[in-house]
């Protein structure tokens, strides 16, 4: 299933009776464009770039790092806002559905979020993902890649209203996030393919992130 097509039918699923206040509406409407117009997405990481290491913990308290990953081979990392987004929890369903095939090519898929642990650990069960979620608690990951940025205060507001405890799950660092990143590293730690941008509702469809792979040296 490409993300596209299957968001389609989770938007009408999930969301065809919910009626967001107009105030609200425009707060997110004006929030997203001010951050699609801040040169975010031209600062950030790219193809050729080289991946910043990092040190990171694993849902079940496992410690992760860039270079342990790459020993084994090329690395498909995805950024996500957290288990409170449904856009975030629909990509990284349809990336476990593709994870077989990612995983045949050599690549290992990990997924980074701000929240704790204990979070990415209901997230992991909730969805049986195969796949490593890792806590980036503060974002500092996320801002070597330069994905970081901070909600203004009238749309943090919006989240709260939503019952979104941003607070609470990305350990009291609740106005930072990633926007959607996918970053396809080879051995080198050479980004070879990347995907991000600043509507939260778009993601790197599984298609590209295969032929990505499919396109590195073959001695990956």
């Amino acid at each position: 299933m490409s993300y596209a097509d299957g968001l389609t039918a989770f938007l009408r699923e999930h969301f065809s009776h919910i009626e967001i206040p107009d105030a609200e509406r425009a707060v997110m409407d004006r929030a997203g464009r001010e951050l699609a117009a801040s040169g975010l997405a031209e600062r950030a990481l790219r193809t050729g770039d080289t991946a910043p290491g990092f040190s990171l913990p694993t849902a079940t308290g496992r410690t992760v790092t860039l270079d342990g990953l790459l020993s084994a081979g090329p690395v498909v990392l995805t950024f996500y806002r957290g288990a409170w987004c449904p856009f975030c929890n629909f990509a990284l369903r349809v990336l476990q559905q593709r994870h077989a095939d990612i995983t045949a090519r050599g690549a290992q898929l990990v997924a980074i979020s701000p929240q704790i642990p204990d979070e990415s650990l209901t997230l992991t069960e909730r969805h049986s993902l195969a796949f490593d979620v890792l806590s980036d608690v503060g974002s500092d990951t996320a801002k070597q890649f330069g994905i970081s940025f901070d909600l203004p205060d009238d749309l943090a507001a919006v989240y709260e209203s939503f019952g979104f405890d941003l607070q609470r799950v990305n350990g009291g660092h609740a106005r930072t996030l990633p926007v959607p990143a996918t970053y396809v590293i080879d051995r080198n730690a050479t980004i070879r393919w990347s995907f991000l941008d600043t509507d939260y509702t778009a993601r790197a469809e599984p298609s590209d992130i295969l032929a990505a792979l499919d396109a590195l040296p073959a001695a990956r």
